[in-house]
């Protein structure tokens, strides 16, 4: 399989950034990491080794990019409003600097935004937010409400809102959403979501197909039995869903 490490100096984040390319050919996969995993994560966790049929047949090229939620979102020296603002900022970087390279790499039509827990809803986020730009979500074991306490997972803006928090929390947006021409792109993403029934976080996913639901946006909530918030299942998820 080929494996492609890049790295450069990103004005948006003034500060390096590195991702591992997997494959030559086919959709692309956009893949975030968990809270506390950097972009070779889905490699150590045997998550890009799931995959690999697909990505040697040219069916799949990954791109595995850290994830800096211990910049964003975990960084309690930082003040809530400044966590979401260099989110904001994270996500700009992958708007106008990954998914430029990923464009300039490889010109199949396709793109997937694909994450395991925090990942999850980073992929949930910028997909459900610019659909116009991805073809796919594949989103396992996700909280799309991060102001939302459950178990041992606190709410990461410690009682904080701003328009910056709603506008890029999925299951605060969705309700609101008017616009036509998003919705339109909505709905034609194909859009898979995965919990267990143990998982801290079922909940919440009901909870987000219900607004997709509302929204008359088609989807695919899959539900496991057990624990399925760990690196074995989500091997298994990935061989069938991405």
């Amino acid at each position: 399989m080929k494996r492609d490490y890049r790295r450069w100096y990103s004005p948006r984040l003034h500060r390096d950034m590195e991702l591992l390319i997997f494959g030559h050919a086919g959709a692309k996969v956009l893949m975030f990491p968990t809270r506390d995993g950097r972009f070779w994560e889905y490699e150590t966790l045997n998550i890009v080794a799931s995959l690999a049929p697909k990505v040697q047949a040219g069916q799949l090229q990954l791109y595995c990019i850290e994830g800096l939620a211990r910049e964003t979102f975990y960084d309690v020296g930082r003040h809530p409003a400044d966590r979401i603002r260099r989110h904001a900022a994270y996500e700009e970087y992958i708007l106008n600097e990954v998914l430029p390279l990923m464009a300039s790499t490889n010109s199949h039509d396709c793109t997937i935004a694909m994450g395991c827990s925090l990942g999850a809803f980073q992929a949930a986020s910028i997909a459900l937010r610019h659909p116009h730009l991805f073809r796919k979500l594949v989103a396992f074991s996700g909280r799309y409400d991060l102001s939302m306490k459950v178990e041992c997972f606190d709410d990461l803006f410690d009682g904080y809102y701003d328009d910056e928090i709603y506008f890029h929390t999925p299951t605060h947006f969705l309700p609101g959403l008017q616009c036509g021409w998003r919705l339109d792109k909505l709905r034609r993403l194909d859009i898979i979501l995965t919990i267990g029934t143990e998982d801290p976080f079922l909940d919440n996913n009901h909870h987000l197909s219900h607004l997709l639901g509302q929204k008359h946006v088609s989807h695919q909530l899959h539900v496991w039995d057990g624990r399925a918030h760990r690196a074995g299942a989500w091997r298994r998820m990935a061989a069938l869903y991405v």
